[in-house]
């Protein structure tokens, strides 16, 4: 297949992926007098209105919002009550439209653009700063191999805009999470297709030590599904416990949970630590079984290193249910 083809089912799965997702998170709010020129042509916004007006997606009226997909669910091992659905696995919630601007994605570094609309099918321009961000966007291979957390810099138009550069050819999961002013905390998501000889990666052995420059990052604790989970990340260097941690986005480490297979993005908290070091503790909670993994980004020297494990889910009496992958190799 030529990589214009490719590049053109890209663009043609994206549109799917925005039609299915939208259908998902039903949107809600008033339909506008005004929409702006540069989204009004959009399939996600036009979309968006035949739902918010009563349509069922596919130029019907009078929807039944029973009959409404889980947009974005690719393999997930249990199914989500419709409200109750993981974070990232949908491009639109609760009236909020992730809507990249940037469509030629390659490997090369680039400047990626996005706007989220909001629910006057406007780009939101006003935000809640969260952990000492305003957004925080994340951009994962869906091998899971990859992984990048960075800040991008939003214009007055709410035009947001970041340096990107994917470091090999295949498909990524983008998260743009974020909580609007006087909104609630949401986690968008959107996939991207690198153009190239796309060659997938087993997800990475379970292992409970993960190693990054010349640091070492111990990880203690189970993840057990439907319950709080506490999480403790020792960092030492050197052979040597690192005591003096230097704080990023507002705490002395932050960690992104992702679900192998979907990517469903996870809610994890940092426990409100003083000690700078070496143990940094978080409390997740996760929906299923199955594998997830683990980016534990810290800083130390002025630099920020990111720690990636492979974690099992497993029943709360440790047991592993045998439709789980074994990666215990």
């Amino acid at each position: 297949m030529s990589v214009a083809t490719r590049l053109g089912a890209c663009v043609l799965g994206l549109a799917v992926v925005f039609g299915g997702a939208l259908a998902a998170g039903r949107a809600v709010g008033p339909t506008p007098a005004e929409v702006p020129s540069h989204v009004a042509d959009h399939p996600a916004v036009a979309l968006a209105k035949e739902l918010a007006e009563g349509g069922d997606g596919n130029g019907n009226g009078d929807g039944d919002e029973s009959s409404v997909g889980h947009g974005g669910h690719h393999g997930g091992s249990t199914q989500q009550a419709k409200g109750n659905t993981p974070m990232g696995l949908q491009v639109s919630q609760n009236g909020y439209t992730l809507n990249p601007l940037t469509t030629a994605v390659t490997g090369q570094p680039m400047d990626f653009r996005f706007t989220v609309i909001g629910p006057d099918y406007k780009p939101v321009t006003d935000y809640e700063v969260e952990h000492d961000k305003k957004m925080h966007f994340i951009v994962a291979s869906r091998d899971l191999t990859s992984f990048q957390h960075v800040h991008p810099e939003m214009a007055p138009d709410g035009t947001w805009s970041v340096k990107l550069t994917l470091p090999k050819a295949g498909a990524y999961r983008a998260f743009a999470d974020f909580v609007s002013k006087g909104g609630e905390k949401l986690t968008l998501g959107v996939d991207l297709q690198a153009a190239g000889d796309f060659q997938p990666e087993p997800l990475p052995h379970v292992s409970r030590t993960a190693t990054v420059d010349d640091y070492t990052v111990n990880l203690a604790g189970n993840l057990v599904p439907g319950q709080s989970s506490k999480l403790t990340l020792t960092v030492n260097k050197g052979g040597e416990p690192v005591t003096d941690l230097q704080p990023y986005l507002g705490a002395y480490g932050h960690l992104v949970a992702l679900r192998a297979g979907d990517l469903a993005y996870l809610h994890v908290h940092p426990e409100d630590g003083k000690k700078a070091g070496p143990e940094i503790v978080f409390y997740a909670e996760v929906p299923s079984t199955g594998d997830y993994r683990l980016f534990l980004d810290f800083q130390h020297d002025d630099k920020v290193r990111t720690a990636s494990f492979t974690v099992p889910a497993t029943l709360a009496d440790g047991h592993v249910p045998s439709a789980d992958h074994d990666h215990t190799h």
